[in-house]
C-alpha cells in the first residue's frame, strides 16, 4: 500500500491439562434453536437481489474496460488492475512488484509530481495502490467532472513513466517500502506470514516468498531492474480498466480511447507455473515471539480462487472455526475454555490459495492438549459432515456480505473491484454470479467431500510462543538520502476540473417512541440493508477508574445470553438472518448496533431488542469472558502503537480525568480483575437505558414503515426502577509539563514507535474547523508537512501524521509516527523543526490553504456515499451539538478560511509541552533521544 492515510486475517486455539483430553467426549453441533422469529429470506431470494450490470469493450492495444453506471453519487470509480504481482517475481527480485506500485505513485513523463496531489485536489477519495501475490492495482473514486483528470493519469503513468525515474526515486521509495516492512514485522506474529509461505511451499514456487520480499533484494533493486519489471508487465494488454459510477459506456469508450489509446501493447506477460503442492504429510514450526499466549496454526494449500472446490472448503472452513457459532469455538471458547479465540479464512489466490486455522491459547494451556482437541474436532467433522443449517448459516452470511458490499462503486472493495476481479481472474467480469451460485447450491454432502479432499491432506503446523524472537532483527541500514523535494510539477497538460458537484446530504427525519427514546432517521435505499446505532451518553469516560475495563466487559457479555436464548443460539441467529449486530465504544458515547438485511428486518430488531434489554450476565459467562479480556490486555502490551496509546492519556489529562483512560476502552488489568457481576449489572442500568440513548438509523427504510418495528420491540423498555441515571463529571485538567519523553523498552524492535500528545484548549462541541485544517497542513494529510519531510524526504517512517483528537469535551492534539530505528532521534528533532518552521520561517501559505481546501470539500459527495457514513454522521452531529445541514455548509465555510486564520491556529499545533512516548529498543534508541536535549525517563 502506497497511502498510509487511506486503508484475510485468521483466527486462534487453544488446552489446559492433558487430563481434560481423556474425559471429554466431543461435542455434536447444537440443534438448530426453536426461535419464535419470523423465518428469514431464503438465500435464492438474496441471490436474486445481486447484480452488478456492465457492458465492455478491448481497445485495439489490448486493455479491457469494463462499464458500469451508478448515477447514485456524482462520484466515478476508476479501477485499474495489473496482472502481475509478487508471483511473478523471478528469483532474486522478490519485493519488486511492491516496490514498484510505490514507484508508479512518483510522477510521469507529462506529470513528474506526486501521483495524489491532483487528485486530492478535485477531491478524490478511495485512493490508492495495493500490490499482492498475482496482481497491483490503483484506484480513485473522482467526482465525475474530474474523472478526465484520472483517466490522464492513469494512463499518463501506464505510457509514459520510464522517463520520470531516477535514482533518487528509486532510493527513496526503497527507504519507504523498507520502513513498510519493519512496521509489520514489528507486530505481534509480524513474522508468521513469512514462515508460511516459505514452509507451505516447496523453494522456487512462485508463492514461496512474502509480497513485502526481502531487505536484500530491495537493496540489490538497481534502475534497470525496475525498468526491465515495468516494461514487461504494465502494458494495457496486461491490465483490466473498470468505471463505475456516474458513467455510461459512451462516454467510456471515447474518454479511455482518447487517454489509453495510443500507449502501444507491451511484450506478451510472462506465466510461471504455480501447481498445487502434492502435500500428503504434516510438517511444523515453532517460532517465539513477543506474544501474550501461544498460538496454534494450521494452514492448508488447496486450489485457485475459480476452481469449484474453494467455495465448498470455505464454508467448511467457517463451519469449523469461521465465527462465535463455529465447531471450536463452541468447544475451546466457549465450553472448555482452552481457548481465547478462535478463527479461520480461505486466501483465495489466482493460482493456488491457502486455508489457515488459528487458536490463541488461554494463557498456562498445554499446546499439546489443544492440538489433540483440534484434532478431534477435524476428524469428526471430516466423518460426519455439516448439518444442513451449518452450511445455510454459512451461505446466507456470504451472500449477504456481497449485497453489502454493492454499496460502493469502488476504492478497496465494491462494485469495481467485483468486476476487475472476475476479468483478472476467471476472464469474466460476472464471476461473482458464479460464485454465488456455487454458494446457493452448496449442500451438506458437497462441502463434507471437498473438506475430505482438501483437509485430510499434509498440512503446515506453525506454534508460536511467548519469548524472544529467533530471527535476526534487521536495522535500518545507515544510509542518509540526499534531500528530495515534493515539487508541483508541470500541471499544464493535465486536464482542468470546473463544475465540482455539491454535496446532497439526506434529510433527517426524526421521532419519539412510546418509552420517550428519540429516534433519528436518514433514508437511503442503494442497497437493501437497514444500519442503526442505539447511542448511549457513556463511553470510556464512564467507565469506573477503580474498575477501569467495566464497561468493555459488560458490552463483550451482552450477546453471551440472555432471559430466552444462549450466546450460542444467538450466535446462529445472527448468521440466520445474516444480521450483524455489535458493542463498542469510543470516550463519549457507547453503542450497541445493528447492520440488517431489510426482508430480515423484523427478526433482525427482535434479535437487537432481546440482547439489549435482557442480557443475563450469567456468572461462568462473567468468568470466561473476563479471563479474554485480560488476555486482550496483554496482547496490547504486546502492540508497539497499543502500548504508547494506553500510556498517553493518563500522562495528559492524568489518571483521573475520565479522559484519563487507555484509547482502546479495554481498561486495565487491576480492573478487570476486581470488577464484579453486580458491577456489570449495574453500569447496564445507569448507563444502557431509553433516557440515556438516540436511536440513529440509516438505510433502506421510511419513517413510517420504521417506527411501528421500532415500538414493538423496543417501546416498552423501561429503565430499573430506582437507579438512577448516570452522570459524568470533568474536573480540570492538570497543568501542561513542559516537553518531555517517557521511553518504553521494546527489546530487539526493528522499529520506533514515537506516539506525542497535548491538551488543547478547545472543546469537540467548538467550531474547530479552522484548527483542524491547520492541522491537515502540518500533519494531518499525507502532503503534510510532517509526513513530506519524513516519509517523502529522507525516507525514514512509512507514514506520520497527527490528529485533533474528536471528543466532545478538552480535545487533545495526538501525533503518531512509527520511525525506523536508527532515526528514532532524528525523527523527534525532524518533527520539532518542521512544527516551530510553521510558526515562524515557513508559515502556511496560500497554496497549502487550496490544497486543503479543494481536499476536504471536492471529496464531500464521495465522502458520503454509503449509508454507514451518514449514520455515523447524524450520530457525530448530536454528540457535538451540530445542526443538520452541518455537512451540506462545510463546504462554503471552508471555502471562506483565509491564510491568516490558518496561521492564528498555529501556536496551539506546536509540539511545544507535548509528551512524547517512544516504543523501542532502549539500548538503540536511549542515547539517541538524549541527544534531542529533552528529559528522558524509562519505563
Amino acid at each position: 500500500m502506497a497511502h498510509p492515510f487511506k486503508a484475510g486475517s485468521f483466527g486462534l486455539f487453544a488446552g489446559l491439562a492433558s487430563a481434560l483430553l481423556a474425559t471429554t467426549a466431543l461435542a455434536a453441533p447444537s440443534p438448530a434453536a426453536k426461535s419464535s422469529l419470523p423465518p428469514p429470506a431464503p438465500i435464492s431470494a438474496l441471490v436474486s437481489q445481486v447484480d452488478i450490470p456492465f457492458q465492455q469493450f478491448t481497445l485495439p492495444n489490448g486493455l479491457r474496460v469494463i462499464v458500469h453506471t451508478d448515477r447514485k453519487a456524482p462520484i466515478v470509480a476508476v479501477s485499474i488492475w495489473y496482472h502481475i504481482g509478487s508471483k511473478d517475481e523471478p528469483a532474486g527480485k522478490t519485493g519488486f512488484a511492491h516496490l514498484f506500485e510505490h514507484l508508479m505513485f512518483s510522477g510521469s513523463e507529462n506529470h513528474n509530481a506526486d501521483f495524489f496531489k491532483p487528485l486530492q485536489d478535485v477531491g478524490a477519495t478511495d485512493y490508492n495502490g495495493t500490490t499482492w501475490f498475482d496482481r497491483t492495482n490503483y484506484f480513485e473514486n473522482v467526482p465525475t467532472p474530474a474523472l478526465d483528470l484520472a483517466l490522464f493519469l492513469e494512463a499518463d503513468r501506464m505510457g509514459h513513466l520510464l522517463g520520470a525515474i531516477t535514482q533518487a526515486k528509486l532510493d527513496l521509495q526503497r527507504g519507504v517500502v523498507q520502513n513498510e516492512k519493519r512496521q509489520g514485522d514489528n507486530q505481534p506474529f509480524g513474522l508468521t506470514e513469512y514462515a508460511v509461505q516459505e514452509n507451505l511451499f516447496p523453494a522456487g514456487h512462485p508463492y514461496y516468498h512474502s509480497t513485502i520480499g526481502s531487505m536484500a533484494d530491495l537493496d540489490k533493486a538497481s534502475l534497470a531492474d525496475v525498468k526491465g519489471w515495468f516494461r514487461a508487465g504494465y502494458g494495457p494488454n496486461n491490465a483490466v480498466l473498470v468505471l463505475a459510477g456516474d458513467i455510461d459506456v459512451a462516454t467510456a469508450r471515447a474518454k479511455v480511447a482518447q487517454y489509453f489509446g495510443p500507449i502501444p501493447a507491451g511484450p506478451a506477460p510472462a506465466r510461471y507455473a504455480a501447481p498445487v503442492p502434492n502435500r500428503t504429510a504434516t510438517t511444523r514450526l515453532t517460532l517465539h515471539d513477543k506474544v501474550t499466549a501461544p498460538r496454534l496454526s494450521r494452514i492448508y494449500v488447496i486450489p485457485g480462487r475459480t476452481d469449484p472446490a474453494t467455495i465448498p472448503v470455505d464454508i467448511a472452513a467457517s463451519i469449523l472455526a469461521g465465527g462465535a457459532s463455529s465447531r471450536l469455538y463452541n468447544d475451546l471458547v466457549r465450553d472448555k475454555q482452552l481457548a481465547v479465540s478462535v478463527s479461520s479464512g480461505v486466501q483465495a489466490f489466482e493460482k493456488v490459495s491457502e486455508v489457515q486455522f488459528d487458536v490463541d491459547l488461554k494463557p498456562g494451556v498445554d499446546p499439546a492438549v489443544v492440538e489433540a482437541r483440534v484434532d478431534a474436532l477435524f476428524a469428526q467433522f471430516l466423518k460426519d459432515g455439516p448439518t444442513a443449517d451449518e452450511v445455510t448459516r454459512v451461505v446466507t452470511g456470504r451472500v449477504a456480505g456481497t449485497i453489502r458490499g454493492l454499496e460502493k462503486v469502488g476504492g478497496f472493495g465494491g462494485k469495481a473491484v467485483t468486476l476487475a476481479e472476475g476479468a483478472v481472474y476467471a476472464g469474466d467480469p460476472a464471476f461473482y454470479r458464479t460464485s454465488l451460485k456455487r454458494y446457493a447450491d452448496a449442500t451438506p454432502a458437497s462441502v463434507a467431500a471437498a473438506a475430505r479432499r482438501w483437509l485430510a491432506r499434509g498440512d503446515f503446523r506453525l506454534t508460536t510462543l511467548p519469548g524472544a524472537r529467533e530471527a535476526t532483527v534487521v536495522q535500518a541500514a545507515a544510509v542518509q538520502l540526499p534531500p528530495q523535494h515534493s515539487a508541483d510539477g508541470d500541471t499544464s497538460k493535465l486536464p482542468k476540473v470546473t463544475g465540482t458537484p455539491e454535496l446532497k446530504f439526506p434529510a433527517v427525519q426524526r421521532t419519539t417512541l412510546s418509552n420517550g427514546l428519540q429516534v433519528e432517521l436518514a433514508q437511503r435505499a442503494t442497497v437493501p440493508v437497514v444500519q442503526m446505532t442505539l447511542s448511549f451518553d457513556a463511553g470510556n469516560a464512564a467507565d469506573p477508574h477503580d474498575k477501569l475495563g467495566t464497561q468493555h466487559l459488560m458490552l463483550s457479555l451482552l450477546d453471551e445470553g440472555t432471559t430466552t436464548r444462549s450466546g450460542r443460539q444467538i450466535a446462529e441467529e445472527e448468521e440466520r438472518l445474516a444480521a450483524g449486530i455489535g458493542a463498542g465504544s469510543d470516550n463519549d458515547r457507547t453503542r450497541v448496533s445493528l447492520n440488517a438485511l431489510k426482508p430480515n428486518l423484523t427478526a433482525s430488531l427482535e434479535l437487537f431488542s432481546d440482547i439489549v434489554r435482557h442480557s443475563t450476565f450469567a456468572p461462568e459467562q462473567v468468568e470466561r469472558l473476563r479471563n479474554i479480556a485480560l488476555t486482550g490486555i496483554e496482547d496490547e502490551m504486546n502492540d508497539p502503537q497499543s502500548v504508547a496509546l494506553r500510556t498517553l492519556p493518563p500522562l495528559l489529562y492524568g489518571p483521573n480525568h475520565p479522559y484519563g483512560v487507555p484509547l482502546s476502552g479495554s481498561g486495565t488489568t487491576a480492573g478487570l480483575k476486581a470488577v464484579t457481576r453486580a458491577d456489570l449489572i449495574a453500569f447496564r442500568d445507569r448507563w444502557l437505558r431509553p433516557d440515556n440513548a438516540v436511536l440513529f438509523v440509516a438505510g433502506d427504510i421510511g419513517m413510517a414503515e420504521l417506527k411501528p418495528l421500532l415500538d414493538a420491540v423496543l417501546g416498552d423498555w423501561r429503565p430499573v426502577a430506582g437507579v438512577a441515571k448516570g452522570v459524568k463529571v470533568f474536573p480540570a485538567i492538570p497543568p501542561a509539563t513542559p516537553s518531555h519523553i517517557v521511553l518504553i523498552d521494546r527489546p530487539a524492535s526493528p522499529q520506533s514507535l514515537i506516539a506525542a500528545g497535548k491538551i488543547l484548549a478547545v472543546k469537540g462541541t467548538d467550531d474547530t474547523i479552522r484548527l483542524r485544517a491547520a492541522n491537515d497542513v502540518i500533519g494531518g494529510d499525507f502532503f503534510s508537512r510532517l509526513n513530506t519531510d519524513l516519509r517523502e524526504t529522507r525516507g525514514w517512517s512509512y507514514g506520520v501524521g497527527s490528529y485533533v483528537y474528536t471528543v466532545r469535551e478538552t480535545e487533545p492534539l495526538l501525533l503518531v509516527a512509527p520511525v525506523q530505528t536508527d532515526r528514532t532521534g532524528e525523527s523527534i528533532t525532524a518533527m520539532i523543526a518542521d512544527t516551530r518552521a510553521v510558526g515562524g520561517a515557513k508559515p502556511i501559505d496560500a497554496l497549502e490553504l487550496r490544497r486543503v481546501v479543494n481536499g476536504i470539500t471536492r471529496a464531500l459527495p464521495g465522502e458520503y456515499e454509503t449509508a454507514g457514513a451518514v449514520l455515523g454522521a447524524i450520530e457525530s452531529n448530536y454528540k457535538l451539538g451540530r445542526p443538520d445541514d452541518y455537512q451540506v455548509k462545510l463546504a462554503a465555510r471552508y471555502r471562506a478560511i483565509t491564510v491568516p486564520e490558518l496561521n492564528a491556529q498555529v501556536p496551539a499545533l506546536s509540539t511545544d509541552g507535548m509528551t512524547w512516548v517512544v516504543v523501542g529498543d532502549r539500548k538503540l534508541v536511549e542515547p539517541q533521544l538524549k541527544a534531542t536535549g529533552l528529559p528522558v525517563e524509562v519505563r
